[in-house]
Formats: C-alpha cells, structure tokens, sequence
C-alpha cells in the first residue's frame, strides 16, 4: 500500500464532499475540544478522493459494494499505527477486515488532531493508540448506529431487534440481513451525532479485531518492493539539491570558493542559507560531487555557543555540578521530605552516573520534495514526516505564507524514532528555500553522513543519586540530581515555554512512582552546550531509567538482598508490576547460575505501561567485549490492540537499546560531531543481537504504549548482569569496552 495523500487545505475549495452533518457525526464523539471556529475552517477541506463511496463520517466511507475506506490520522515508520487505528473503528463498527482499504487522513487538526498532543496531527511517544482508542471506538460505534437507524427504517423493525454482524445488520426474526454496502445507497445521516456513551462500547470479551493478531497493511508492499517512501517520489521538472551546513549550531557560510564547482557536470548553482551553502543541479550525482568539492572550501561563522565545546570535557563537568550539592539546581519531582529524611537515615549511599550522546540512526535517511508557486505564495510537499501539523506550520513559517496554502503529500518513513519531529523540520525547510529559489521542484537529499554529522542526538547527562536506608535496610528517601544537556528548548520551543521552562523530554523516567519509596525529590541542573539535540526513542527514560534500576541494584547488594526481591518489595503496593517482574524471572529461570554468565534485572513503569526484563550476558575479560545471549521481557500495556506487533515492537526495543547500552556513541569536538557513518558509529550487527523471549500480559486495562517501552530495560540489566558475573559497576553508558576494561581492573 502506498501511504500517500493528495490533499490539503489549498487544494480542495468548497464542500462538495464532506457536509456539515457528516463532520457533527464524528465531532460529536470528540473526547477532546474542537473550538467551533476551527471546526469552521476545517469545513472548508474534505478527505482525499481515495475516500471511495458514500461518507458517513469524516473517518468512514462505505461503498455500494461493500468496500469501507476508514481515515488513518498517524504516520507509518514502521510501528503499524496506520493498521492499528483503523482497526480500532472497524472494531466498533463491527466491519468486515476484509473489505477495509485505510486512507492516510489529510493535515485537518480539528477532525484528525491526536489528543496526546493538544490536537497537533503528530505521530510520537509511544501515544498513538492510548490517545486516540476511545474517540476512534465512539467513531465507529456512532456510523454502526447510523447505518442500524437506517436499516430499521427500511425494514420497519425496532432498533432493538436488529443486531451486526461483520459489514451486516441482521434481524433475527425475519431472518432478513442489509449489508453495509446496501444501506449506504439509501442511508440518511443525521443532523446530529448519535450519543454514544462510552459504557456502551463492546466489552474486551467481544472484541473481535482488537487483541487478535491482524497483518500490518502496509507489510505485503514492503516485503515485495512495492512500498513507496519519499526518496521513491519523481516531479515532472524536478531537480536536486543537497546542503553543506555549518558543522556547528549557529554558525553559518562566511567566505565560499566556487572553483572547483566549475569542473562539475549538472551543476546548477550554489545557493547562500543561513546555516550552510546549498547546490542546485541536474542530478543526484552532480549535486553530490559538487557538496564533495565545497566540503573544505567554506570558512564558517563562528557564531552560535557550540564552538569550542567538547563532550568528554563537558560530561566530567556535568558531573561535577550534580555531585556538588550546594550547586544550583530547579526542582523537577517531590513527593515527602526527601532531604529532611536523608539527614535522618541510618545509611546513605552515593553513585554517579553518565550517559553519552546518542544518534537516532534510522534506515532512511532525511529527505524531501518541494515545489513553490512563482509569486511564493503557496508550496506543496512530498516528504515522510512524524508530525504532518508541523510539516506544514515549518514550510508556512519559511516562507510567511498562511498554512492553507501548503499542500502536504506524506509518505511511508524509514524509521523515525524522533528525528522527523522536530517543529522546525529542517529537511524539509531546506527543500523549500531551495525550491524557492530554483524556482521549480527541488529534491533535496541528506547522505549518511550528513545525518550524523548535523544529527540531534540524545543529549548527555550525569546524574548523582542518594539513598536514604533505615536501620532495618528499608529506601525511605531517594534523591536524583539530573545535569543535562536540554533538549526541549532546542526540539520545540513552543512546548517548553508551555511547560514553565521545564525539559520534559530530558527529565522523563526520574520519577519512581510505582515503587514505595516514601520521600522522593529529583533536581534539574538545566545545561545549554549549544549541540543539537532530540527526543530519541525512550526520550529521558532511557537515561534515566538506566541511572535509578542500576542504583537500586546498588541498593540490593548493599542490603545482601537479591535485585529481583528488591523490586517486589518496592512493588507491593502495585499488584500489575509484581506480576510483570514475577513472570519475567519465572520465564529467565532467575536464580540458577550460569556457568560464565551472569543475569541482570530492571523494571519500568513507561507511562503506565508495566514492563520488566532480564539479561543473560557474558564477558571476554581480555578484550572488555560485552555479549548477550538471552533477553527476556514481559509486558502490560493494557488491551493489546495487536498482540503480535507488540512483541515485534519490543524485540525492536530491545535491539535499539542494546545499542544504546554497549556500543552507541556520538562525542563532539570543538563543537562538531567526530562521527560520519556506521563504521565509526556502531549499532548492533545481527550476530550480536540475542535470543529474545517476549510476553505480554494480556489485561482490560485501557491501552499503553508499546513502541519503546522495553528500551530503558537494557542498559540497566546488563549492568546487573556484569556486576553479577564479576562484581565490577559499568555506571556509563555505553558500555565500551574500554570502559569495561578499567571497570574489572
């Protein structure tokens, strides 16, 4: 399936398609607020012609034959919400799965906005399904009950004797079945929605899509080629453009040769930006050589704060400010007294941690088509973005336009895992000034190389942690300084002015509320180095989680306790987090030893989504390698919405944080990245990726997210595995083994 839309607020005028009461059927399901006036404007666009047959909805259309086109607000790299969010209407409307097609919905917030993130149209955190299941549920239980009103008038029955079954509405007495297809062809919607309350939606026993493992749609394409992705997109006239920016944050061209372009066939013409020097020409190839050839021939500004920073430097600072007590810091978490308490413990342990930058390295590098008009007063767009609201408020900004003049076709991603999220969308931002300039399409290309050299990775930290002990060994007070360097600032300004000037993506997983620990406080010492940074898959969570599951490891061999016990103890006022952390050390066999291997354990609670994991890892004491062999897991999200994509998004999980853990690693030197590729950045190869064994813990609970919950769980249990297996405490990740090395010396 081509995930394609060739809709948007420009290209549609009038309402020829969508009427005021098939917009109030879905508007009025709404569990988050549409302001009227925006409702207004969105009435001025309608769904994509591949919305084939009658629409009942702005989510549902259904054609003479049977055939059922349901909207699918969030964007595909690769975690299935495009076949997870249909499913979940088609569940309610009791559809035939079979006759479902799924339509990439166009860029209109007020209809297709994700609750999660305030009505923005944007597709990260792990939040897609738990944001949008009931509204989507309300939806499709509201074009059930249309069609049931219209079949009961047709047939002359009461409502109350008709029931569905799959794309049927049935009357058991007579013996007389309508399809769907057949009441779209005379069905009337009404003025108003009908009141659906949320008491009356199926029960988990009578579901029959959901919690059933139903293929990903776009899978079939992928596998036999066929998928279309951005890189993939031809425009008639279109040419290349590629972008040599500063390597350093804020700086920008200061003096260019253009020589040695002139020997370069294709070559348009360079073009002045800001941040760095972009190449028009005729191909990919040209305007790649050419970029070669200028790489050494700018003199940068150097303006921007990130010249002359360097990372290893930096984290020792970092770590000297969060071990300094006395050095100022804005508060982030507090629950009891934790500093009052810790002066009264009978013992109090310290640890510092760190955690390096880290690199999004998704499959696919960043691109982006864009063409714009020659007044520059509109722009269309073909790229893979997570946030389709932000692709278009990005090329809007640029350019000065309003948004109802871009029209946005996205695509099928590569992997995003944070890095096509960003609100400026600097990729996409590049094809557009270029295209401007070109005056025709231009596809602007990011190499490798250029993706990790002008990354946003995930910032570094150094965190110092205090426990407080009573005389009987119980944790009673817990206190987490954070230096980090900021991200939200940097990834979206708007966001953090909102949050009161506090990094939520950084600090995220600090906080230890599903354990009893009564006194708790975590400070944020707010750092600015001027690097680049980003959310990265398991934001603060996968820094933070890895600090506070080690450090209670450090707790447990304090106490001469086991780390499994630990936890269970901590956990006795959380019934979901016991079972999950019970049956993943059921499922390890934890407590038998392992000739030359030892286990390591953590557990998480990410957003409500219950999660533990253990270990099984080995050491070449010669070389300071770390390997891997066994990874267990276990997991509650709540209702699965497709089981078999859970399992697959947390080995994916795993693997991601594998990385993270033993090998991942960016370092910055006067402010510029050292690494270019995967020869220097290092993710896991296939051979070192381990057996892993996944459950999840089927319950009725509302849906969690799933798509980097089980990250944060690798650090720390390998961790716990090495100091099981040698005693030694690995507290930086990753895991090098150079740094395993001077940990067993």
């Amino acid at each position: 399936m081509t995930i394609t839309i060739q809709t948007s607020y420009a290209s549609i005028s009038g309402c020829q398609n969508l009427s005021r009461r098939q917009v109030m059927i879905g508007v009025a399901g709404l569990t988050f607020a549409v302001a009227l006036a925006r409702l207004e404007d969105a009435l001025a666009a309608a769904p994509s012609a591949e919305m084939a047959g009658r629409p009942l909805s702005p989510w549902v259309s259904i054609a003479t034959d049977g055939s059922i086109s349901i909207m699918s607000p969030a964007t595909e790299m690769g975690q299935g919400s495009t076949t997870s969010l249909p499913l979940i209407i088609a569940e309610e409307l009791d559809a035939d799965w079979s006759k479902v097609r799924i339509v990439p919905a166009p860029p209109i917030e007020a209809l297709y906005g994700n609750p999660g993130f305030a009505g923005q149209m944007y597709t990260a955190g792990s939040n897609a399904v738990t944001s949008y299941f009931r509204p989507l549920r309300i939806f499709g239980a509201q074009v059930r009950r249309v069609l049931m009103d219209n079949a009961a008038r047709k047939l002359g029955v009461p409502i109350e004797e008709l029931i569905t079954e799959p794309s049927v509405v049935v009357h058991a007495k007579s013996g007389r079945k309508l399809g769907y297809g057949d009441i779209a062809a005379f069905a009337d919607v009404p003025a108003k929605a009908p009141e659906v309350k949320p008491e009356s939606l199926k029960k988990p026993s009578q579901f029959r899509l959901i919690s059933k493992d139903v293929m990903r749609v776009e899978l079939p394409n992928k596998v036999n080629g066929s998928a279309k992705y951005a890189i993939d997109v031809q425009v008639p006239g279109m040419i290349y453009g590629v972008v040599l920016r500063s390597p350093v944050e804020g700086g920008g061209p200061d003096r260019v040769d253009e020589s040695k372009l002139k020997a370069i066939d294709g070559v348009i013409r360079i073009v002045g930006l800001p941040y760095g020097v972009g190449v028009l020409a005729e191909s990919a190839w040209a305007a790649l050589a050419a970029r070669r050839a200028l790489d050494g021939a700018v003199t940068w500004t150097r303006t921007g704060m990130g010249w002359g920073f360097d990372s290893d430097a930096g984290m020792e600072a970092f770590a000297a400010a969060a071990s300094n007590l006395k050095a100022p810091a804005t508060d982030w978490d507090r629950q009891g007294n934790a500093p009052d308490e810790m002066t009264k413990a009978a013992t109090v342990l310290e640890a510092t941690y760190r955690c390096d930058y880290a690199y999004h390295a998704q499959m696919e590098p960043l691109n982006a088509i864009a063409s714009v008009s020659p007044a520059g007063d509109a722009v269309e767009l073909w790229c893979g973005t997570q946030s389709q609201s932000l692709a278009v408020e990005a090329t809007a900004k640029v350019l000065g336009i309003p948004r109802d003049k871009v029209k946005l076709n996205y695509y099928l991603m590569g992997g995003g895992f944070g890095r096509r999220g960003h609100r400026d969308e600097e990729f996409i931002v590049d094809a557009v000034l270029l295209a401007k300039e070109a005056g025709k399409p231009v596809k602007v290309l990011w190499t490798r190389e250029d993706d990790v050299r002008n990354g946003r990775f995930r910032p570094i930290t150094a965190h110092h942690l205090r426990a407080g002990l009573d005389a009987t060994g119980k944790l009673v007070a817990w206190h987490h300084r954070v230096a980090g360097d900021r991200v939200t600032p940097y990834m979206d300004s708007v966001r953090f002015q909102q949050a009161g000037g506090k990094d939520n993506i950084l600090m995220r997983g600090v906080e230890l509320r599903s354990y009893d620990i009564p006194h708790q406080a975590t400070d944020q010492l707010y750092r600015d180095t001027g690097v680049r940074t980003s959310p990265l898959r398991g934001i603060g969570f996968t820094a933070n989680k890895f600090v506070t599951e080690a450090f209670l490891d450090e707790i447990a061999a304090k106490r001469g306790i086991d780390p499994v016990a630990l936890r269970l103890e901590l956990l006795k006022n959380t019934s979901r987090g016991r079972k999950v952390v019970e049956r993943v050390a059921e499922m390890a066999n934890w407590g038998r030893k392992r000739e030359g291997r030892g286990l390591g354990f953590a557990f998480i609670d990410y957003s409500g989504t219950l999660t533990a994991g253990i270990a099984e890892a080995s050491i070449d004491r010669s070389n300071g390698q770390i390997r891997v062999h066994n990874f267990w897991c276990t997991l509650d999200c709540g209702v699965a919405v497709q089981p078999d994509n859970v399992v697959a998004q947390t080995e994916s999980s795993i693997v991601y944080g594998l990385g993270m853990a033993l090998s991942e690693r960016i370092t910055i030197k006067d402010g510029a990245v050292e690494q270019s590729n995967f020869y220097d950045y290092r993710v896991p190869r296939l051979n070192e990726v381990p057996m892993m064994h996944i459950e999840v813990i089927a319950t009725d609970n509302h849906p969690t997210g799933v798509g980097q919950m089980a990250t944060p769980l690798v650090a720390p249990a390998i961790s716990g595995a090495v100091a099981q297996l040698t005693g030694a405490r690995l507290r930086h990740t990753p895991f090098t083994p150079e740094r395993v090395k001077k940990a067993l010396a």
